[in-house]
């Protein structure tokens, strides 16, 4: 399957989660797994949640931010990767002064 991101119609999702401002997301749904690309402008966050039945991966296009991991915070920049298994929580953070732009994939398991 190829999924032609840039044919989708951009969303906005306002306080994502239950986090902060609104995530700028283009998803595709297939009933089981998720795949998005998104944005975050300066001072947005997803909020905290938990993979229960799920795990997420999250890669870094362009900017930086935190990482909101079990608890713990963690710096992220363009070309790092994140990693959220099954029954761990996580959120993703922009507290930079630009925009975080990422890619993820939350596949079901």
């Amino acid at each position: 399957m190829i999924y032609d991101i840039k044919n989708e119609e951009a969303q906005i999702l306002e306080n994502f989660k239950g986090g902060e401002k609104f995530l700028i997301a283009k998803t595709h749904f297939d009933g089981m797994n998720r795949i998005l690309h998104g944005a975050l402008v300066p001072g947005a966050a997803i909020g905290e949640h938990t993979h229960e039945e799920n795990s997420e991966v999250i890669y870094i296009l362009e900017g930086r931010g935190s990482i909101l991991y079990d608890g713990e915070l963690f710096p992220i920049e363009a070309e790092m990767c994140h990693y959220c298994p099954k029954g761990h929580s996580h959120s993703l953070i922009n507290d930079s002064e630009g925009d975080l732009v990422f890619f993820a994939v939350v596949a079901n398991q």
